[in-house]
């Protein structure tokens, strides 16, 4: 895929990337610069999609949507960044789709603005799947 591609060439520090299809937790694609087993690859999957439309974070969404009156389907949370010992991992919403996520692992001293600013850049050119 395109996406994942552009997305390990062009963000800084990248050391992996991928795309999650939210609607089946299924990881669509991934390029990493290490092999990893197939079953931590589909961690990651169900793992993104808990941090997007876990049980919890849908009822936080649909108390905002309820209390400002909202009667869209659309979801709040569309990047969520998380650090770790050594890596830096941003997940985001497709703009279009946002069905889709895209995972960028980052070495953890990436400059987070650079990160934000070149995956928003590629998911963008990338806004026909």
């Amino acid at each position: 895929m395109g996406l994942v591609k552009n997305l390990r060439q062009e963000v800084p520090d990248c050391l992996a990337a991928g795309v999650v299809d939210m609607s089946t937790g299924m990881l669509l694609s991934v390029d990493t610069v290490d092999s990893h087993p197939p079953e931590v690859l589909d961690l990651l999957a169900a793992a993104t999609l808990d941090l997007f439309q876990g049980r919890t974070v849908v009822m936080i969404e649909d108390v905002f949507k309820e209390r400002r009156g909202v009667t869209s389907d659309a979801h709040y949370f569309q990047e969520i960044l998380v650090n770790s010992d050594n890596l830096t991992h941003l997940f985001m919403r497709h703009n279009l789709n946002e069905e889709v996520v895209a995972v960028v692992v980052c070495r953890r001293s990436v400059n987070v603005g650079m990160l934000f600013a070149q995956a928003r850049r590629v998911v963008k050119e990338h806004s026909t799947l």
